[in-house]
């Protein structure tokens, strides 16, 4: 795609303009880092745009201080939903929760917002993990996403993405880890991680 030029026009009846104002289903996936990174990225973009933003992060505690949430939260027009404890996957004794149906209300809620045409910009981040639980159905998830009203993109992250999500994506990104300071045994610090 040299210098903007799309290698296929096609013949659907629509003018470039129309197709260039079409929602986008954009999914980062992949055991490389940067997936969320790239979606807050998208976020910020979207906020030069002026359009309201919705971030829904499926596995991230409500404790956690992560630098993407302070920074765009600070700009404005931006809604932030945390669901879950964190980390889900890792269970303490005395702290179990219930994640499934903590991640099926905030799918719930997020179709809500697409009914209401809450935001322009959603971001879901980490939402292929409760899909790959079974948490929250996939067919659900393609079939509302196919059928959202208005011109609402969205941006899904969290690796093993299902074959299903894949197929109904516009933009397919797959982070694919080369190294990492992990691999070095350094833990993740402040300002690179989170």
């Amino acid at each position: 795609m040299p210098q903007g030029k799309v290698s296929v026009v096609p013949d659907d009846g629509l003018t470039t303009r129309q197709r260039r104002r079409q929602a986008v289903l954009a999914v980062h996936t992949g055991h490389g880092k940067g997936k969320s990174t790239a979606a807050f990225g998208m976020a910020l973009r979207a906020w030069s745009a002026g359009w309201p933003i919705g971030v829904f992060q499926f596995v991230k505690s409500e404790k956690w201080k992560v630098g993407e949430e302070q920074a765009l939260k600070s700009l404005g027009n931006v809604t932030w939903h945390k669901m879950g404890e964190g980390w889900s996957w890792i269970q303490r004794a005395g702290t179990e929760r219930d994640h499934a149906a903590e991640a099926a209300e905030g799918w719930a809620q997020i179709k809500r917002d697409l009914a209401a045409e809450t935001y322009k910009f959603l971001v879901l981040d980490e939402f292929t993990y409760p899909m790959k639980w079974g948490w929250v159905d996939v067919d659900d998830v393609v079939a509302t996403l196919a059928a959202r009203p208005g011109v609402q993109h969205v941006v899904i992250t969290g690796r093993d993405a299902a074959p299903a999500l894949l197929e109904a994506a516009d933009l397919v990104t797959e982070m694919t880890k080369v190294k990492h300071p992990m691999d070095a045994g350094r833990k993740g610090q402040q300002g690179i991680e989170w």
